[in-house]
């Protein structure tokens, strides 16, 4: 297929929405002008071929009134479509299966879970042609960065990547050898990759008995090749890593103080005999808030924005809580992980858990001034609960009380 003078439409049905997202990035990676446009079931999807052809159908063979074989057998049987590409995505791939498939001619036959890497280079061969347009940022429609922060903060895709995972993502997904805990030893240490795969281990399509509230428990709920390729999709967004090096110097800072909180966190829980894992997780992720928000504020300043180094000390100071807690509750991270996290700016009323009193505790300890110990926490409100002994504060590492 050579490539369309004008931007391609590309038609996604799936009901799944973090499919149907990794669907989307992939084909923005290719084509960043690409027009996609996203339909949950066969019977919406036929609706939306008759109203106007797509240059690309990527289906799911399982979906909802029409499934995606049936939708394929009515778009092969008008006059004007017999070469319309079309993927199909099933998890019958039994050779009866296919056999039903292959004679209405379907571009390409993928089994679930698919191999996204792959698929991305399928779709280079489609939409590619000459080479991608050039990708140009949104305009902007306001022209007032508070106005903008507001519009966006629902909206935002979360924080930028720490690392660059683009490369050695792919090449897990074409080697194929990757085990679980080789993935939470890749992926552990970084906010947006930790939060959207709990957020998406919760999801409605992959629910089952309890929550899933740690990177482990998320892998081990999504397996291999899900992980893997929602990762992909992370790292292939626009402004997955900040290019304003204001921006990234802030991000990498922010990025230490979330680790130094998470490994604090997890040392007193271990010693404590909680759950470790869990209190990790929670400091991780307890201010991801200010990295979606720099984030945002690339996205400014790609559209053409301007921005002062005082504009964003401002925002950060005045918005990073609200676009942590729009983010959590948006990706509906479990309701537990998120007391932990709010725990870990203030305890307010009521009763607590023990993970936490630890959370706060750890953050009374990281906001120590220098120069004192972290002894001088023992008459805090989370230590005096917890009935910590004095000396079991001084056992805290010294390399866990990092400041910078």
């Amino acid at each position: 297929m050579t490539a369309p003078a004008t931007a391609p439409e590309i038609l996604i049905a799936e009901a799944n929405p973090w499919t149907a997202d990794l669907l989307a990035q992939l084909v923005l990676d290719v084509r960043r002008d690409a027009v996609v446009t996203r339909v949950a079931d066969g019977q919406a999807a036929l609706a939306r071929c008759r109203r106007k052809l797509p240059d690309l159908v990527i289906a799911d063979g399982e979906l909802a009134i029409l499934d995606g074989v049936e939708l394929l057998r009515q778009v092969r049987r008008h006059p004007r479509t017999p070469a319309l590409p079309f993927i199909l995505i099933s998890r019958h791939t039994d050779a009866r299966s296919v056999r039903a498939a292959l004679p209405l001619a379907p571009t390409a036959y993928l089994a679930k879970p698919f191999n996204a890497e792959l698929l991305r280079q399928r779709l280079q061969g489609l939409l590619q042609g000459s080479g991608p347009a050039p990708a140009y940022p949104p305009a902007l429609l306001v022209s007032d960065l508070q106005q903008y922060l507001d519009d966006v903060r629902e909206a935002g895709q979360g924080a930028p990547l720490l690392g660059d995972l683009r490369d050695a993502v792919a090449r897990s997904l074409q080697a194929s050898e990757a085990s679980l805990g080789e993935l939470e030893q890749e992926f552990a240490r970084d906010p947006q990759i930790t939060a959207r795969l709990i957020a998406a281990a919760n999801s409605a399509a992959e629910h089952r008995g309890a929550a899933s509230q740690t990177l482990a428990q998320s892998l081990h709920r999504l397996g291999v090749a899900r992980s893997l390729n929602l990762v992909l999709g992370l790292a292939i967004q626009r402004n997955a890593r900040l290019q304003d090096p204001r921006l990234s110097e802030l991000a990498g800072h922010t990025g230490q103080q979330a680790q130094h909180s998470a490994e604090l966190a997890f040392w007193l829980a271990g010693r404590l005999g909680l759950d470790a894992e869990l209190c990790y997780t929670a400091g991780l992720l307890h201010n991801i808030g200010e990295l979606a928000l720099l984030r945002c504020l690339q996205d400014w300043l790609d559209a053409g924005g301007e921005l002062s180094s005082e504009q964003i000390d401002s925002a950060l100071h005045q918005r990073a809580a609200s676009y942590g807690s729009a983010l959590r509750i948006r990706w509906r991270l479990p309701f537990g992980l998120r007391e932990l996290i709010a725990a870990y700016y203030g305890l307010g009323n009521g009763v607590f858990s023990r993970e936490a009193l630890v959370l706060n505790l750890s953050a009374e300890l990281l906001a120590l001034p220098a120069g004192q110990g972290p002894e001088q926490a023992a008459q805090c409100r989370a230590a005096s609960m917890l009935r910590l002994p004095t000396a079991l504060l001084g056992q805290v590492p010294v390399s866990l009380l990092r400041r910078d």
